[in-house]
């Protein structure tokens, strides 16, 4: 279906019946990258959200369209439309910030929330502002040089090294589904909801009374050490570490991370 929050066009899938799933794929991704999973989560009613520049949602031209706190009060927006007095929210890398954010704004809504591989931002300002010229000079690339040789170079970040030994029509169907996306959308999406514009949630994580399952793959080190400061700070959470996973770990263990998914919401 497609609604219009707040002036942007927004594709939404939802499947099924019973109590909300919400899931909110990465930077590159849609809502396409959840549909290995409909069979796992088929007691639930599914929501698949194709985020504000990504897949089929629109791509507005000024950047600032795609903040946090724009997409913040997007999804409060379609919370509203879709009637969802209160939702399991899951979100996967800046998904997975998102949906971070939105619960520390609205917990009332949120019933449990799971968290893959995901940060509540950067701890300091020398760090945002560092970051956010890596950003910058991300989104030049994509509008120099177009989306496939901007996909050419993140699939071979370090951060994905891990997805190389997966099955080559996996790795086929990732690339696909990055190329569908809009040039203007990426690069605004890393000048507005890239983690260094992202302000810092750290200091709001124990107050944040809901249960949270932390999710995180063990080749990825740099985000099971977010995953586990996390734990420390949250007052309700999970952590658990997938063996032989990196980054993404629904692409690269889909059944565990289905499994834990469903363990966690029927706890």
């Amino acid at each position: 279906m497609k609604l219009t929050i707040r002036g942007v066009s927004y594709h939404i899938e939802t499947f099924g019946e019973g109590i909300p799933l919400v899931l909110l794929h990465g930077f590159t991704g849609s809502a396409e990258n959840w549909h290995p999973f409909l069979d796992m989560f088929s007691h639930y009613k599914v929501i698949l959200i194709d985020l504000i520049g990504h897949g089929l949602t629109d791509s507005p031209s000024e950047f600032e369209r795609y903040i946090m706190d724009e997409s913040v009060k997007d999804l409060h927006v379609i919370f509203e439309e879709l009637q969802l007095n209160k939702a399991i929210l899951a979100g996967y890398s800046m998904g997975g910030r998102l949906a971070l954010s939105y619960a520390s704004r609205h917990p009332e809504r949120i019933d449990k929330l799971v968290l893959e591989s995901a940060s509540p931002g950067l701890k300091s300002v020398a760090e945002r502002m560092s970051r956010r010229e890596n950003d910058r000079k991300l989104s030049q690339f994509i509008k120099e040089q177009g989306m496939e040789s901007f996909i050419d170079f993140w699939e071979n970040i370090p951060l994905f090294a891990s997805q190389k030994a997966l099955p080559g029509d996996v790795q086929k169907n990732l690339r696909s589904q990055r190329l569908k996306n809009d040039e203007a959308g990426l690069a605004n999406s890393l000048l507005g909801m890239g983690t260094g514009s992202q302000k810092s949630l750290w200091d709001s994580l124990d107050s944040l009374e809901i249960p949270v399952l932390l999710i995180s793959g063990e080749l990825d080190e740099k985000f099971c050490g977010i995953a586990k400061e996390m734990k420390d700070l949250l007052p309700l959470p999970t952590f658990i570490k997938i063996i032989g996973a990196g980054h993404a770990v629904h692409v690269e263990q889909p059944q565990i991370f289905g499994r834990i998914v469903n363990e966690f919401i029927n706890t």
